[in-house]
């Protein structure tokens, strides 16, 4: 499982999609293991995966032969094995980019949901430069191209629906049952959604006698889905009745603690609240062009 961090930023990617975000944490989990850095030199870089046949169909005849002949190239998926540890694969990836850059990072899956650099100009990025800058930002970098992507192919209705054999089609190949992808997402989407994660820290667990500005926002989106509270930043009875009311309302444990399941249902609910505010913007202001009033 993710640290809070991640789950963070994560339901934030899933909120701009409009999903569940123990969807997008399910996919980012079977594609990443449930770890969003890996320690390389000093620095956190996202988790990356080298594919040799990809580099090899991309270059020159003069660098396809040296390529080859170090190894870092073969023109049949899986012929050459790509290394265990991530410290191995950024090594391949500089050998790789010391021949071709830009072919070795198309050639590179990307961080937590494991997206091919050849998909930059797809994705719209100016470069594969620009797509790799941004799963290198940080989490919040690598849930937003793992977003975009799931959008830009399509497949954010199967995740909503909880369709995992559409999504895994869409997402990991047409063998995607040979390996059960389909089965590993739901897998990790049913433990996501019993909330069963690591204990909660910091602004991510708020109850009686927390305090704060992560308390206020707390407030704040509790009374803008109708459960109207002063945004003192203290957390007193009427705040836990709130929460309560709201976790009742969501078929959640109503214990009058705000966790990291209370927390992903509340952004969830607010995408939702703005979206249907949206909707009934845009249709007053339809009728009142339609009937002739500002």
């Amino acid at each position: 499982m993710f640290a809070e961090d991640v789950i963070l930023e994560i339901t934030r990617a899933a909120q701009g999609l409009g999903i569940e975000p123990a969807a997008l944490l399910a996919v980012a989990d079977v594609e990443s293991a449930g770890i969003a850095f890996a320690a390389i030199g000093g620095r956190r870089e996202p988790l990356i995966r080298f594919e040799a046949h990809y580099f090899d169909r991309r270059l020159s005849e003069k660098n396809r032969a040296l390529a080859r002949e170090k190894g870092l190239a073969a023109p049949v998926a899986g012929a050459i094995a790509n290394p265990k540890t991530q410290s191995a694969r950024w090594r391949m990836l500089e050998q790789a980019a010391a021949i071709d850059a830009k072919a070795a990072y198309e050639s590179v899956s990307w961080g937590l949901g494991q997206v091919m650099g050849a998909h930059w100009a797809w994705l719209g990025y100016a470069s594969v430069d620009a797509l790799v800058a941004e799963a290198r930002s940080g989490v919040a970098g690598q849930a937003r191209l793992m977003a975009l992507y799931i959008d830009k192919a399509g497949l954010a209705p199967s995740l909503r629906s909880h369709n995992w054999p559409t999504f895994a089609r869409g997402y990991n190949g047409p063998a995607y049952a040979q390996n059960g992808y389909d089965l590993k997402i739901a897998a990790a989407y049913n433990s996501y959604a019993k909330g069963e994660l690591s204990t909660p820290v910091g602004p991510s667990l708020l109850r009686k006698g927390s305090k704060g500005e992560a308390l206020a926002d707390l407030q704040r989106s509790l009374t803008a889905l109708g459960y109207p509270l002063a945004a003192d930043g203290v957390f007193g009875p009427a705040t836990a009745r709130a929460v309560k009311r709201f976790q009742a309302d969501h078929s959640l444990a109503a214990d009058g603690i705000a966790g990291p399941k209370t927390l992903a249902a509340l952004q969830t609910a607010l995408a939702s609240h703005g979206r249907a505010w949206d909707l009934w913007s845009k249709l007053t202001g339809w009728l009142a062009r339609l009937f002739g009033r500002d």
